[in-house]
């Protein structure tokens, strides 16, 4: 019989569509990946983008030139745009503001062919890296409120280029999506006296049925109310309530259990197009000891329809668990760890 179930945090309900019951070969293998002829992320055509804003590269090598091994431009094509003053107005009962904000791309690798779950562990650690310093010089900024860090693969998943990145976007506003974590986590707390990710941790470490992947440092689960299949959380295990205090000793750690999220999902999905986000409480707010930041990945492998749309409703044809089981047994055979040396 399918089922109804409850997000501890932000209380959506979820149907868990137990009777459709789909296995991963059950999913369409979706193959979609987008190239250009001339791919503007590769080293040798950087004239073809804005100009780096940082980047990690060989001792030796210049700016805006090949040499590099993870870069950071501004987006060509913003969403929000730097320049300029917010000008809040009322107009009657609406609200509206320049469009003011910040909008750039992660380029994750030199190697077009690269995706992240294929890299070693140093690798993925230098984007993480690239991630917290980006994130903590935009918050210098006063006008901007909320960085989100995001990660699309595969057009499904809203990339147009194929070669593996990143994007970051700071906006003036804290995102609904986020305030609604954040407002969740906030009564948790007022009544329990406790944050609800460190409980929801506690519980899926002891009972170890939707755990798929940890470390000393980091775990990764199946939630118990996820709205697609195969959605999957990576957290602390210690309370932090922000992204960018994670140091350099625990990046690697971090970068060990998404690399082999990915991987597993990867292997067990057929290569699926996905999306990532980075929750973090916002540098201006008071949710240290509330709010507890993750990572939710996604991999895109069924519609939001009319329901979902109508109702807020999510339909869900794989039950946590049997996820969390697909992606344990998985064969997962990834290339060995590597000592990462933090990036200056």
């Amino acid at each position: 019989m399918p089922e109804l179930r409850k997000d501890p945090v932000i209380g959506r309900w979820v149907i868990i569509a137990t009777e459709r019951g789909k296995r991963p070969t059950d999913f369409p293998t979706r193959t979609d990946r987008v190239d250009s002829r001339i791919c503007p992320f590769c080293p040798g055509n950087e004239s073809a983008t804005p100009p780096e804003i940082l980047t990690l590269r060989e001792h030796g090598t210049y700016p805006n030139t090949p040499g590099w091994r993870v870069r950071t431009i501004s987006n060509k094509f913003p969403a929000l745009k730097i320049e300029g003053d917010l000008q809040r107005e009322g107009v009657g009962i609406f609200d509206k503001m320049n469009g003011i904000g910040a909008h750039e791309v992660i380029i994750e690798t030199p190697n077009h062919e690269q995706e992240l779950e294929s890299m070693s562990i140093s690798q993925v650690a230098e984007v993480l890296w690239m991630y917290r310093e980006r994130v903590l010089d935009l918050e210098k900024d006063s006008r901007f409120r909320y960085v989100m860090v995001f990660k699309n693969k595969g057009v499904a998943a809203g990339a147009s280029l194929s070669h593996s990145h990143s994007q970051l976007i700071a906006t003036p506003v804290v995102p609904k999506r986020v305030a609604e974590e954040l407002s969740g986590a906030h009564k948790y707390f007022e009544y329990k006296e406790r944050c609800i990710f460190c409980d929801i941790v506690r519980q899926e470490l002891n009972d170890k049925i939707r755990v798929i992947s940890e470390n000393d440092s980091f775990v990764a689960i199946e939630p118990f109310a996820p709205r697609f299949p195969f959605e999957t959380w990576l957290l602390p295990k210690q309370h932090e309530s922000r992204f960018v205090k994670i140091g350099d000793d625990r990046i690697e750690s971090l970068a060990a259990v998404l690399k082999d999220c990915l991987w597993r999902i990867s292997t067990v999905l057929n290569n699926p197009p996905y999306n990532y986000m980075i929750h973090a409480a916002p540098h201006t707010s008071e949710h240290g000891l509330q709010y507890h930041w993750h990572i939710e990945l996604i991999p895109k492998l069924t519609r939001v329809a009319g329901f979902e749309w109508g109702t807020g409703f999510y339909i869900n044809p794989t039950p946590p668990e049997d996820a969390a089981q697909y992606l344990r047994e998985a064969q997962v055979t990834s290339p060995a760890p590597q000592p990462v040396n933090p990036p200056h």
